[in-house]
């Protein structure tokens, strides 16, 4: 087992060493996603309706609006590491990419920031 080719070694291609914690970071947002939303699937069935005024006053308490939060940051947070990984793989031209990767990062920023202002506003009772 070695390190590539010969050549490959000589041009430095070959793992950067950065891709792993990548990786980890979209395997721990896909965790937390799934506990998450597996709470909030509970939460939602054990409610004795479905009314906008149950749900507004189920989402005042601390520890729901806390989880909702968080679940919208990771599931944003989760969404961009996916497509940030295919716009690199399949955007080739330079620029292109770095502009697709700065809309990304302005959308996925832009949604995470709207969905905690809504949960804080409904949390806070406006």
């Amino acid at each position: 087992m070695g390190n590539g080719t010969s050549i490959g070694r000589v041009r430095g291609l070959g793992s950067a060493k950065g891709g792993a914690h990548h990786w980890l970071i979209q395997r721990f947002t896909a965790v937390g996603n799934l506990l998450l939303l597996i709470w909030l699937t509970v939460s939602i069935l054990l409610m004795p309706d479905l009314s906008f005024a149950t749900v507004t006053e189920w989402i005042k308490l601390p520890v729901p609006a806390t989880a909702m939060a968080l679940l919208i940051i990771s599931t944003f947070w989760h969404a961009r590491l996916g497509m940030q990984v295919m716009m690199e793989d399949y955007v080739h031209d330079h620029g292109n990419k770095v502009a697709a990767l700065v809309a990304l990062n302005l959308v996925a920023f832009a949604g995470a920031a709207f969905g905690v202002f809504c949960v804080l506003r409904l949390a806070l009772g406006a």
